[in-house]
């Protein structure tokens, strides 16, 4: 099978959706297809040595300098599709590449499958500051992005649900991601090498290592974390390592210190994605009490190393830590600080079977098997709806397959001259958001 990818965030952009993206391509490819992704340029891509990557001209997007949106390069995608005789397109966000998926896949007539992989209702602030859209708005907008597309992906059930609150009737499927288990499993980390990084971070022999990994933001709720930590340490002798970078870092530093915690709370910054499955094996648990992930890989990722995840429940998580021997979730915040210390008290190796068992369920391979039977069923689906509209309309479709050739060209241009147009709004509007975040920057100086 021929699977064409299209995104906007993609390596050497840092996201849980470019690894993801990777991780499908990479399973694929074992099982035998071919995987061409379809994103956007990046003045830091090493594109001399990257392989069935098509990059198409870009610009920042909006107040998110480090993402990008495509610029133009419609007509070419299209060409270089027909060339690679693709037999799904696959998009993975919602914006530029998500569109010119779709346009792509009209003018060859194959079928269109979406992941929706954020829950933009805790994101929107981040686009100028709620000014353009807010999250009573996001339903309309995933709506409306959706129509022509054959079916959904969903990483978890938490977004299963999402997307039926928004009226969303196309098929759907829930394929939560998978990951690399030899990354994090990694039985080559020897105890001794945990033992030296632990003693590094400053930790004591009798202290239990809390681990939160993320970007460092106001919706991961690393705050919850910190507040609980005094409750915690009344019982037992904890720390908490602070891994990752990001907008929230120094409020957080301001909060340890206002809560007199600076000896128990330690701020790495970030670390090199090579260097995160040390962390997982060094600490007792993984904790996390973000309500905004629709997936959350990092939680995946401990647990492959046989760490065990302290997380705010959700469906996904309820499936996923369906055993005590994996993890235990809270309920709310207030939780938090009880059951860590459950969990603490409860503090035994885990048992190798059930281990065995949950580190396939949660694989890369596992995952990208799933994905490619929904391929199928999807492609079938829509041949024989393919064949039901020829026996409705034959001449009709004799007519549209003979001047197809010119009406994509007639089309692609005029979509050409569209994307020049938005393009020159979309810089309009950047410079006007621009000067928003000035006056507001000056007012906080005032």
């Amino acid at each position: 099978m021929r699977v064409g990818l299209f995104t906007d965030s993609y390596f050497p952009q840092i996201s849980g959706v470019a690894t993801s993206i990777r991780t499908l391509a990479i399973e694929l490819e074992k099982l035998g297809h071919e995987v061409f992704i379809f994103t956007t340029t990046d003045p830091n891509a090493d594109v001399d040595h990257e392989r069935n990557i098509i990059r198409l001209q870009s610009i920042p997007f909006v107040s998110l300098a480090e993402r990008k949106i495509v610029l133009k390069g419609v007509f070419a995608a299209y060409l270089i599709a027909k060339e690679y005789d693709l037999d799904i397109i696959h998009t993975q966000t919602e914006f530029g590449m998500g569109i010119l998926g779709k346009m792509v896949a009209a003018q060859l007539r194959i079928p269109v499958i979406h992941t929706l992989h954020t829950k933009y209702e805790d994101y929107v602030y981040y686009i100028a500051k709620g000014r353009l859209i807010r999250p009573s708005m996001v339903k309309y907008v995933i709506r409306n992005f959706l129509r022509g597309t054959e079916a959904i992906i969903c990483p978890s059930e938490m977004v299963l649900e999402t997307v039926n609150s928004y009226g969303v009737t196309l098929p759907k499927r829930v394929i939560p991601t998978g990951i690399e288990i030899d990354r994090f499993k990694r039985d080559d980390i020897k105890p001794e090498e945990s033992a030296k990084l632990r003693a590094e971070l400053g930790l004591q022999e009798n202290e239990i290592m809390l681990l939160s990994l993320s970007r460092i933001a106001a919706e991961k709720n690393i705050q919850a974390v910190i507040h609980a930590l005094p409750d915690i340490l009344e019982e037992f002798p904890v720390k908490l390592v602070i891994v990752g970078h990001g907008p929230y870092a120094e409020t957080l530093k301001d909060l340890v210190e206002s809560l007199e915690l600076s000896d128990k709370v330690i701020f790495t910054g970030s670390v090199e994605n090579e260097q995160t499955a040390y962390y997982y094996k060094a600490a007792d648990f993984f904790i996390s009490a973000s309500t905004s992930e629709t997936q959350g890989l990092t939680y995946l990722e401990a647990m492959a190393a046989g760490t065990r995840v302290l997380a705010a429940k959700n469906p996904y998580l309820s499936e996923l830590i369906n055993d005590d021997e994996f993890g235990r979730l809270f309920i709310g915040d207030d939780d938090l600080a009880e059951v860590t210390k459950s969990a603490i008290r409860d503090l035994h190796p885990i048992d190798k079977d059930k281990f065995e068992k949950k580190l396939y369920e949660i694989s890369a391979e596992n995952f990208a098997k799933k994905v490619y039977l929904f391929y199928i069923d999807t492609i079938i689906e829509y041949n024989n709806l393919k064949s039901i509209e020829a026996e409705r309309f034959p001449m009709k479709m004799e007519d549209t397959i003979r001047q197809m050739p010119v009406t994509v060209k007639r089309s692609l241009k005029r979509e050409q001259i569209r994307a020049k147009y938005f393009a020159r709004k979309a810089s309009k509007l950047a410079k006007n958001l621009q000067s928003y975040v000035k006056i507001d920057k000056d007012k906080e100086q005032d």
